[in-house]
């Protein structure tokens, strides 16, 4: 196979890897958890326009791509943060996470 080939089968392959959520809570307790309420327990975001990561998660039609979209889009509410792929890939399993918990 050429060059080419393998590193984009690697890369297709590396993209496809789920999240860790234990590493993805970490990375939300230091970077989301100023404005947003990121674990799962009664109370309310510090920032009431920043909604809850458990509200998130159970967002109908909430998917990890979706999610990862909007992790990476501009909002008027939220500051712009550069995520690197493997914090993206983990914060968004926690948050996924938190729809199936009880």
């Amino acid at each position: 196979m050429s060059a080419v080939i393998m590193a984009a089968m690697a890369a297709s392959a590396q993209a496809q890897q789920p999240g860790s959520p234990e590493r993805g809570l970490r990375f939300a307790r230091q970077v989301c958890s100023e404005c947003h309420l990121v674990v799962k327990e009664t109370g309310r975001s510090t920032n009431p326009t920043a909604p809850a990561f458990e509200a998130i998660a159970r967002t109908p039609g909430m998917t990890s791509v979706a999610l990862s979209v909007a992790l990476q889009t501009s909002h008027r509410t939220m500051p712009n943060i550069v995520i690197a792929a493997d914090d993206l890939r983990d914060v968004t399993a926690y948050i996924l996470s938190l729809k199936e918990r009880d």
